[in-house]
């Protein structure tokens, strides 16, 4: 039986959240639209979490931020294989005990970041590796026991983990259209997206799409976790 993986999608676009973690993830994934107040009925029904990306910040006053903060970490606590992504990225980490503070650069585009620390999380990729961002906040402490696992110059910490849980801050599952789209809507720059867009059709998109094999080595995490297969 294939893994169920409840997702948990704080963008305000669920259709583009929807298909590229499906398209992702060797799992059968559940969607749900925390943003207008859909959360899963029980933790028991899954094998693993993922949190999505989204256009808010996790100290924004909105009601739906401290229930999916509450909702995370009682799937940490019970040792549920979690994987927050650029906005789940920095819930993850504010909701075991990190902090999540505004940037003074928005870091978006193709960048190169170092991978700082073994995982099997970023198992196959190269100490420096490319992928796609898009945030203006970032994590400025990790939680307790928390390890960093990546890095670069807009961000000390692109990857943790704590425990069983896992936190990216770029965006390995972003296709050629939520790119486009990510970078219309942010109000970037005119010209800052001429440049990313020439990168999205060049080598750039490419060896960034290397980074998806984090998926793969999540849901191989999940398995071992599981080792008698899904929690059904």
């Amino acid at each position: 039986m294939r893994p169920r993986v409840a997702l948990l999608v704080a963008s305000e676009n669920v259709d583009d959240a929807r298909r590229n973690f499906r398209r992702e993830l060797p799992a059968v994934v559940s969607a749900f639209d925390v943003v207008n107040g859909e959360f899963p009925a029980s933790y028991g029904d899954y094998d693993a979490v993922v949190v999505s990306g989204s256009p808010y910040a996790v100290y924004d006053d909105r009601p739906w931020i401290p229930r999916l903060q509450s909702w995370v970490r009682g799937a940490v606590d019970r040792r549920l294989p979690t994987l927050g992504v650029c906005f789940g990225h920095q819930v993850l980490a504010s909701a075991l005990g990190g902090t999540v503070e505004p940037m003074d650069e928005f870091e978006v585009g193709f960048h190169e970041i170092h991978r700082v620390h073994d995982s099997m999380l970023l198992g196959g990729l190269d100490e420096w590796f490319t992928a796609f961002t898009a945030h203006r906040d970032e994590v400025t402490s990790l939680p307790d026991e928390a390890v960093r696992l990546a890095g670069n110059n807009f961000t000390d910490v692109h990857a943790f983990r704590a425990g069983h849980a896992f936190g990216v801050q770029f965006h390995p599952e972003f296709d050629l259209h939520t790119a486009t789209r990510v970078l219309e809507e942010r109000n970037v720059r005119e010209e800052r997206i001429e440049t990313v867009m020439e990168h999205l059709n060049r080598e750039h998109y490419g060896e960034a799409t290397r980074v998806k094999h984090l998926f793969e080595n999540f849901m191989g995490y999940v398995a071992a976790s599981h080792p008698h297969g899904s929690r059904l």
